[in-house]
């Protein structure tokens, strides 16, 4: 249950955030991922608390991979994104399988781009890649850097592409990251379709 990116670089699951214009770079991104992924994905998409999400059922038909909102116990499997249920943190654990939790909301956010990848840092290490795209909040920067510090791929999106840059300028300001890429070449990534050692890799910004 792996896949493998850049120049043989194998990852066991991928972890993605964002929040303001996150839904349109989705309907870039989750489009791109092939049939047979094998590896899970897991995104939280900052959400109004009080409203079911539509989130599983807008993208399941635009996607080659299964697209489902993700419940407490849920065993983890290849090949499918998992969306963070409104009102709730979306955290891994050993199995792997998929904890929900209502503890307090980080960065004013529950579900949380920090919990699930400080998490899904603890559970899979350096196998792990974590992707913040668009959004207003600081949310995933310090779980990006968990990521970093577990060894794991961390990747942001290009600032000039992003719908809303501070969330992706906070997580770039943390510290180095391995790729700063356009949604299209994150795709391309995540695929092997582009070699790693191409990628428009840049270093955190002062």
């Amino acid at each position: 249950m792996s896949i493998t990116i850049g120049s043989g670089r194998e990852l066991d699951a991928v972890v993605i955030g964002a929040s303001a214009g996150g839904v349109e770079a989705l309907t870039i991104l989750l489009p791109l991922l092939p049939a047979g992924l094998g590896a899970p994905v897991f995104v939280v998409l900052h959400l109004p608390r009080e409203r079911p999400s539509l989130l599983a059922g807008i993208f399941a038909p635009r996607c080659k991979v299964t697209v489902v909102e993700a419940e407490d116990k849920q065993p983890v499997a290849p090949g499918t994104v998992y969306f963070a249920p409104p009102d709730y943190h979306m955290l891994i654990d050993a199995g792997p399988q998929i904890a929900l939790s209502s503890d307090e909301p980080v960065h004013h956010s529950r579900p949380s781009i920090d919990v699930l990848f400080e998490s899904a840092a603890d559970a899979y290490g350096s196998r792990l890649a974590g992707i913040v795209l668009t959004g207003g909040s600081a949310d995933g920067s310090a779980g990006l850097e968990a990521i970093r510090r577990a060894g794991g791929v961390t990747i942001v999106q290009q600032p000039e592409e992003a719908y809303a840059s501070l969330m992706v300028e906070s997580a770039l300001k943390g510290g180095p990251v391995d790729y700063v890429l356009p949604l299209q070449r994150i795709a391309a990534l995540l695929t092997n379709t582009e070699d790693g050692t191409s990628a428009a890799a840049r270093p955190a910004r002062a």
